[in-house]
């Protein structure tokens, strides 16, 4: 850190030199394309907070319900669960999602493998360990790489909505806003104040089409609205 007339020079991080370096490539060689979706969140919220009673002792955020909710869906859909790979596809038959994570310098993008696998529940135990060792540093390699999917989610800072960059080499990222209550209206036209959440979907145009992705965040959006085969199991219970 150097101190000059007016502003401070700080050196990039090893870090942030790496993240700099990536996101380059990913806005260079990635031809993007976005999907903006809007999702009621009342009846998950509600669910949410009426498990969170039952087991105060394991709380569970709207992110861990989101997470799960993903992975259900890119199962449905394992076009977008997918990596590209020089000129193959890798097509993942289980929803390995990185969770992008803001530690002091930069990011990390701890996974939580075969997420369609575990419950909520369980997302929400192991994304807590895993952001607390991204903390102090200590996650390893094999725990940051080889994700399927990834998941931003900057609604705890009041973002309405944002574009998330692309992970190399997955193929999709969804960027989370934050929630708001909305004034709704019905095929029927009437009107009803609801909670949405409004989410991006940023693709690689080299492997997804916008068919293939809009129907993933259809797919997303019927679980967010009808969670609950999201806590279907006695244990979420």
């Amino acid at each position: 850190m150097v101190m000059a007339e007016g502003y401070t020079v700080v050196s990039l991080s090893p870090l942030r030199k790496v993240i700099a370096a990536r996101m380059t490539e990913a806005t260079r060689t990635i031809p993007h394309f976005r999907l903006v979706a809007d999702m009621e969140v009342d009846a998950l919220l509600t669910l949410r907070e009426e498990m969170n009673v039952v087991h105060p002792e394991a709380k569970v955020s709207l992110n861990d319900c989101l997470i799960k909710a993903c992975a259900s869906a890119l199962v449905e859909h394992p076009v977008v669960n997918s990596q590209l790979v020089g000129n193959d596809v890798h097509r993942f038959h289980q929803a390995d999602i990185s969770i992008v994570m803001a530690i002091e310098g930069g990011l990390s993008t701890p996974v939580i493998r075969q997420a369609n696998k575990k419950s909520v529940r369980d997302i929400a135990k192991e994304a807590k360990a895993l952001a607390s060792r991204a903390a102090k540093g200590q996650l390893k390699m094999e725990e940051i790489t080889g994700g399927s999917f990834s998941v931003s989610n900057l609604g705890m800072y009041g973002v309405d909505q944002f574009d998330a960059i692309i992970n190399p080499p997955q193929c999709a990222i969804l960027a989370i806003g934050c929630t708001k209550p909305h004034f709704v209206v019905s095929p029927e036209r009437e009107a009803r104040i609801a909670t949405l959440l409004r989410v991006t979907l940023s693709v690689d145009h080299r492997a997804l089409d916008g068919a293939t992705a809009a129907a993933f965040l259809t797919s997303l959006r019927r679980r967010v609205e009808q969670p609950g085969q999201l806590f279907s199991s006695e244990s979420e219970r």
